[in-house]
């Protein structure tokens, strides 16, 4: 069964603190959602097309992400939409590292790797990354759990299959998948206060086991870590439409999402448009959190 970090702290004695990277109290009150926002520098993006693969236009989206809010920028050179082509560590790495060492040194916020192997994961947070965001949970390459320990970086441990199991129980899963996880995290000699869990919206999962997932949210913020929650442009918010949609025409329903999420404990939120985000995301901690100051009229 999953420890939660309050157990393992209690049982060494003393917690271990969070790194600079993560702001103090990612749960509880008077806490402020997180938003990731993204970047893919890939030519075959679901949600974009590859308007951020040319290394000038993904500098300039970078800067515009945090200038609108964002906490952390993801940034990922490997498609993951269903029926995507792998692409070798070699291609992932020629297509992020030189935004990571362009950006880095530029952004006062922190630059993630969106990857699962750990050779792109030790070539990005040598050039400046400060997070690893694995959507294999640190499952499919394990030494990418080594790779985060020696750099000292959080990681965000997604659930995920090869296929859904439409019998499974989602929360019974969760626990099963980042029992393992967390196992390969704490092995490796990261601490708990470093993993993010990520209930894998859109992967793995049948309809009915992602809109399950997010109502059940609290079960899995009960685990004990912070969690991330990224609906952003999901083809299951086109499920739930009264009509056909483009990614890139699922604003409103993406923070019908994330406001829902965040509602329900999550500490971040992964996000394609950052701005009207953080709007909607003011309006959830104010009431939920107390942690948005109201501003004077002028």
């Amino acid at each position: 069964m999953i420890a939660s970090p309050q157990a393992l702290a209690g049982a060494a004695g003393s917690a271990m603190p969070l790194p600079p990277v993560l702001p103090e109290g990612l749960t509880g009150p008077g806490r402020r959602t997180l938003i990731m926002g993204v970047l893919n520098v890939t030519p075959d993006s679901f949600s974009d097309g590859g308007r951020f693969a040319r290394r000038d236009d993904a500098i300039a989206q970078a800067l515009r992400l945090e200038a609108e809010g964002a906490a952390i920028v993801d940034i990922g050179g490997e498609s993951t939409r269903p029926g995507h082509a792998p692409v070798s560590a070699a291609q992932e790495i020629a297509r992020v590292v030189p935004v990571i060492e362009a950006i880095a040194p530029r952004l006062a916020v922190a630059v993630s790797i969106d990857t699962y192997k750990a050779e792109t994961a030790r070539a990005a947070l040598a050039a400046g990354a400060r997070i690893v965001n694995d959507v294999w949970g640190l499952q499919r390459d394990p030494a990418i759990a080594e790779v985060a320990a020696e750099f000292g970086a959080p990681v965000v441990v997604m659930h995920n299959r090869e296929a859904p199991d439409p019998s499974a129980d989602v929360i019974d899963e969760f626990r099963r998948f980042f029992d393992i996880s967390i196992g390969i995290a704490r092995r490796a000699g990261i601490p708990d206060g470093h993993i993010i869990l990520d209930p894998g919206i859109g992967f793995g999962k049948t309809p009915a086991q992602q809109i399950d997932a997010l109502r059940r949210l609290p079960e899995l913020c009960a685990f004990g870590f912070p969690v991330l929650v990224g609906a952003s442009r999901k083809s299951i918010l086109g499920r739930i439409a009264d009509r056909e949609t483009r990614p890139d025409e699922r604003l409103h329903s993406s923070i019908a999402a994330h406001v829902l999420a965040a509602s329900l404990g999550a500490a971040i939120v992964r996000v394609h448009d950052v701005g009207p985000h953080r709007e909607a995301l003011r309006v959830i901690d104010a009431v939920m959190h107390g942690s948005t100051a109201l501003r004077e009229p002028a």
